[in-house]
């Protein structure tokens, strides 16, 4: 019997779904139900490859040795210390008769499902990955169930650019959707104050996403809150932000203060997208009472959020992003063709690594 969330793939232990499970079979033989893909290149989640960086001091041939010995020991790509795996693209090969997500033989697509769940196997030793970025160049096999999702690879852009797009394509989606709220709950309400947001990591992949679907969605206000100058720079130059503030996350009152300086007050919608944990607090005390903090790190501690929000008597509502949003790999593209600031963020990203 082939389950449609995969549980047949469980090796162990028995009765977890495969995000859940330490290890998944990853058999390239598919069921009726399944898709098998001839992989090209992972995208580790920011949080798993960091964590994997620090560990091993940068050094990128022991990076490469532990990735592939979580890959070969566990049948996926999961982060045993964060939890966390990433995605992927490749070409579909085989399509069971049965599999309702409406791929043929050779479509090139991008897995919208973490590779914490996608069995997973890996047959060149990853041997043209230096272990010193976030793509992984590597041939193998993947299988997606039939309550997977994937996105057919867009002509007219880079694969490798549209891999580091849909990576984080639920961030933008999901924070339009919440400022879109908020606007609409002040205009019911009559309330003329404008909503402004806050993104801590404004300068990254999902942060310069998010700040171009919160102005979309109608945001009056917003500031991008990044660590580093050379950040505040590139997204000052990008022009996605009404202001850029730089601040440490991991400071609540520094965050609070650079956010409510920006401002004027506290933000409405206040979206985390750094790569580091320690910044719930920080995120919570620059919120407004009332208004939403999402966190879409892999690093967010939920009781660091939920007990920190509770000593700090804030009246917030906190959502985990969870990556998936109907839609949500068509808004984030949309907003990379159409957003010059954006790209040309990911782009110097990419061309860095």
């Amino acid at each position: 019997m082939t389950s449609p969330v995969g549980l047949h793939r469980v090796v162990e232990p028995a009765g977890v779904l495969p995000q859940a499970a330490w290890r998944l079979d990853a058999d390239p033989r598919i069921a009726s139900n399944e898709v098998r893909i001839r992989v090209e290149r992972l995208n580790l989640d920011a949080a798993s490859f960091r964590q994997l960086s620090e560990k091993h001091g940068g050094d990128g041939e022991k990076v490469r040795a532990e990735v592939l010995e979580i890959i070969s020991s566990r049948g996926k790509m999961q982060n045993p210390v964060t939890g966390s795996g990433g995605m992927l693209i490749g070409t579909v090969e085989e399509a069971g008769r049965r599999s309702p997500l409406g791929l043929t033989a050779g479509d090139r697509v991008a897995t919208l499902v973490s590779l914490t769940l996608t069995p997973l196997m890996i047959l060149d030793g990853l041997a043209r990955w230096d272990g010193r970025s976030e793509q992984v160049p590597c041939d193998g096999y993947a299988i997606l169930f039939a309550r997977s999702i994937a996105a057919v690879l867009p002509a007219d852009l880079h694969p490798e650019l549209s891999l580091a797009v849909l990576d984080v394509c639920g961030a933008p989606a999901l924070t339009a959707r919440v400022v879109a709220e908020h606007v609409a709950r002040r205009q019911r309400e009559g309330d003329p104050r404008p909503v402004s947001v806050a993104v801590i990591g404004g300068a990254g992949k999902s942060g310069s996403l998010s700040l171009a679907a919160a102005r979309r969605a109608g945001a009056a206000r917003t500031v991008g809150v990044v660590p580093v100058a050379a950040e505040r720079d590139a997204l000052t130059a990008a022009g996605l932000a009404d202001s850029v503030a730089l601040a440490d996350a991991r400071d609540p009152v520094g965050l609070s203060t650079a956010v409510t300086t920006a401002l004027g007050a506290p933000a409405d919608v206040t979206v985390v997208c750094v790569d580091v944990p320690g910044c719930e607090h920080g995120a919570v005390l620059a919120t407004e009472d009332g208004g939403t903090v999402i966190f879409f790190s892999m690093a967010t501690s939920f009781a660091a959020a939920a007990l920190g929000a509770e000593g700090l008597a804030a009246d917030v509502t906190m959502l985990v992003g969870n990556g998936y949003v109907p839609g949500h790999a068509e808004v984030a593209l949309e907003l990379l063709r159409s957003e010059p600031g954006v790209r040309r963020l990911f782009e110097s990203r990419l061309a860095a690594d």
